[in-house]
């Protein structure tokens, strides 16, 4: 296992970039990016295929409410998805090898791979090691992390010294209506930590006083969490975690 760096600790982590549709930036694009290098933060994307294979830097399954376009990115291919711009900027959805050279190091960065059957299930591994192939030689603080638990055991064979953690919360229902109950009840514990070789949590912040959350954090384990979007908020999570995701503000920087 590879511990997660400091920088991880240190750094507020921006979510999906440092992004803001009305100032030029959308989420997760290559302008979103540029501001958190210029503010200094850490940066957190998502992962989601293209219909050929390659790490795209995307939240959404489907295309409609980033781009406007029709039908899901991974039925698009990375040459056709140069043909959707993201709503509000001026740049069309990044590779993660174009997002990897954009910052070269300067921030941390946290990359989240998206389940991609809606059940956390195991048939995984292709997007995984394209994620390792983008993460080949990178040199900077990088994580990988996924709330797939198989994915994580697919990243600790195809990227085995890149630090991986479960990016985590309490599953209620409502925010999750198309995963089983049972898989919700098995997940909330957090069962697969050891298990995948994890060094660390990124947890729903509302929800970090989960007795899980401190048994994993007395074990070792780095406690991340998302998504804080108020100074107010900020303050309550920093007291039971190490570092915060946000965004909709300017996150509290660390004295020098």
């Amino acid at each position: 296992m590879t511990a997660l760096p400091r920088a991880f600790l240190d750094t507020p982590i921006a979510h999906r970039a440092f992004h803001d549709r009305g100032a030029g930036r959308p989420e997760n694009s290559i302008e979103a990016v540029r501001a958190a290098l210029a503010a200094g933060y850490g940066i957190e994307i998502d992962i989601q295929p293209s219909s050929d294979g390659a790490a795209m830097v995307f939240h959404d399954y489907d295309l409609k409410r980033l781009t406007g376009g029709t039908g899901s990115i991974r039925q698009r291919s990375r040459a056709e998805l140069r043909d959707f711009p993201l709503l509000g900027g001026a740049s069309a959805i990044p590779t993660l090898d174009e997002v990897l050279d954009e910052v070269a190091g300067r921030v941390p960065v946290l990359i989240e791979i998206k389940d991609q059957d809606g059940a956390m299930g195991r048939e995984v591994g292709a997007l995984e090691r394209a994620v390792a192939r983008a993460l080949a030689g990178y040199e900077g603080p990088v994580a990988v992390m996924s709330f797939n638990p198989h994915s994580v055991a697919a990243l600790a064979e195809a990227a085995p010294d890149i630090p991986r953690g479960i990016t985590t919360c309490a599953y209620k229902r409502p925010g999750w209506p198309g995963l089983p109950g049972p898989v919700r009840k098995l997940l909330r514990e957090i069962p697969d930590f050891d298990r995948v070789g994890a060094t660390f949590i990124s947890h729903r912040w509302s929800d970090l006083s989960r007795p899980r959350v401190a048994e994993l954090r007395a074990l070792g384990a780095a406690i991340l969490c998302w998504t804080i979007r108020s100074p107010q908020d900020e303050a309550i999570a920093r007291s039971l975690a190490q570092n915060v995701t946000f965004e909709g503000y300017a996150a509290t920087r660390p004295a020098a």
